[in-house]
């Protein structure tokens, strides 16, 4: 008996000691990677007070990825260098001045050429946008290119699937990307079906063992379909019935839109790209870029972004919108946990005389994000920040809107998740007439909301005080 009990205080010890070891060495790799003291300190925080935990969400939610690379750089050029894209360096189009430097920005990190001419077509629901997505589809002579980090075997995902079942039947060919975590609860056989009826189906960074992979940090967030080279679509709306039906408390309120012309030459380029990383295949051929008709004096720049890189391209764009507005920005987003550049300037832009909006919403469907976006809404609205809560259901539209001019609008939120760790795709839109479109939109939805005042905000009870407080302590692994 005490041969056992002395084994089992010696594998105990052992166990203990070089479990201790792990967690220090982790938490010294941590503060050596000079991260970001918002992101590090969470981290050792999670790690010294629930280390088992801890150390499975680590390897989950917090390695640095930056140094990765997804696709050689022969590969990358290859697809970027497409016939017919209309390339147009920055200075080819007349860019209202203030932002010119943001174009040439733009264009020198993500290599997003401006593209001139296109028409856009605003959805604010998902059952205009899905009837006219099947409307192109059915339409659709080529191939049909679709990426969505949620693609649910509910109604809407069904019948969508029936649809390019059909179309592949026809000859069209038909490629499928879909995120692997973001369709967690979806059936495996709802993907199989699409394969054996002669669809080109991969998810995005397969997760075969979650626990002890990081690749579930980093996920494909875009919501992209190309069809025929002419007509494009991205937003905000995944598939899924709620984007149509609603929640079972409220509408679910979100934007999206129908490109026409060289802005889906950008889409396309972008879509290439990531079924490069699933696939291995290189496509870059004449038809894929077809020549397309000049429909407006639309200037617009497509602009993914990713973890991969030093640069976060998107959480700088926005930094550069709003500290170089002259009248308003008024902002959309789900959910609101901003790096701490991108609040001082939300900040700065207030206190100097802009007219700074955002519009959150009143209930979200993550309570603990909803807290701790609430936590960061003190400091702006002390500032001058105007802040307003949706009341009909849950908003998940993403809209920066500056001047009558500038609107950025695609898949990514205002949080360290979207600017940080998602791969995402935003459309940088220069002209006056879509910009006074979008913003009716916004004023509409304006009138649907409850307008927090710094008074109404300070009478917030204690306790929810500090529940919005402590969960702005994990905001960066949320």
């Amino acid at each position: 008996m005490q041969g056992t009990s002395f084994i089992e205080i010696l594998f105990g010890t052992l166990f203990v000691f070089l479990y201790s070891i792990t967690i220090l060495g982790l938490i010294l790799v941590i503060i050596a990677e000079n991260r970001n003291p918002l992101k590090t300190i969470p981290w050792v925080i999670v790690l010294l007070l629930v280390p088992g935990l801890g150390l499975i969400f680590y390897i989950w939610f917090g390695q640095d990825n930056r140094r990765q690379r997804f696709i050689s750089r022969k590969t990358y050029r290859r697809i970027k260098k497409h016939p017919h894209t209309g390339k147009m360096q920055p200075d080819s189009c007349v860019v209202y001045e203030p932002y010119k430097e943001l174009t040439i920005l733009l264009n020198k990190t993500k290599d997003a050429p401006l593209l001139y001419g296109s028409d856009l077509k605003i959805y604010t629901n998902g059952k205009d946008k899905f009837h006219d997505l099947f409307e192109d589809i059915r339409q659709a002579k080529h191939h049909i290119h679709i990426q969505y980090y949620i693609f649910c075997d509910d109604e809407i995902g069904c019948s969508l699937q029936e649809l390019l079942i059909r179309k592949a039947h026809e000859g069209v060919e038909v490629r499928v990307m879909y995120d692997d975590v973001g369709c967690w609860n979806v059936k495996d056989r709802f993907f199989e079906k699409m394969k054996r009826e002669g669809i080109m189906v991969y998810p995005f960074l397969k997760v075969v063992f979650p626990v002890f992979s990081s690749k579930v940090n980093y996920r494909n967030h875009r919501k992209v379909v190309i069809i025929d080279g002419r007509i494009g679509y991205m937003g905000g709306m995944n598939v899924a019935d709620r984007y149509v039906e609603g929640l079972k408390w409220g509408i679910w309120r979100d934007t999206h839109f129908r490109i026409t012309g060289k802005g889906v030459q950008g889409l396309q380029t972008a879509f290439l790209l990531d079924w490069f990383v699933v696939s291995k295949e290189v496509i870059n051929g004449k038809i894929y870029y077809p020549p397309v008709p000049v429909e407006s004096d639309n200037i617009m720049q497509i602009v993914t972004s990713g973890p991969v890189g030093p640069w976060r391209i998107l959480a700088q764009a926005e930094i550069y919108a709003i500290t170089n507005a002259k009248k308003y920005v008024y902002i959309q987003t789900p959910y609101f946990l901003p790096t701490e550049a991108l609040n001082q300037a939300l900040q700065i832009a207030a206190r100097g005389g802009v007219d700074v909006k955002i519009m959150l919403p009143e209930r979200s469907d993550t309570r603990m994000t909803n807290l701790a976006s609430r936590s960061f809404l003190a400091d702006i609205i002390r500032a001058g920040v105007k802040v307003y809560f949706y009341q009909p259901g849950f908003l998940h539209a993403k809209l920066l809107l500056s001047d009558d001019y500038l609107c950025c609008i695609g898949s990514a939120n205002m949080d360290f998740r979207s600017l940080e760790h998602n791969f995402e795709i935003n459309a940088f839109v220069y002209q006056r007439d879509f910009a006074i479109q979008m913003k009716k939109v916004f004023m509409h939805d304006m009138e649907q909301c409850r307008h927090i005042t710094p008074r109404l905000w300070l009478k917030r009870p204690l306790r929810k005080r500090f529940s919005e407080s402590f969960m702005r302590l994990f905001s960066p692994l949320l």
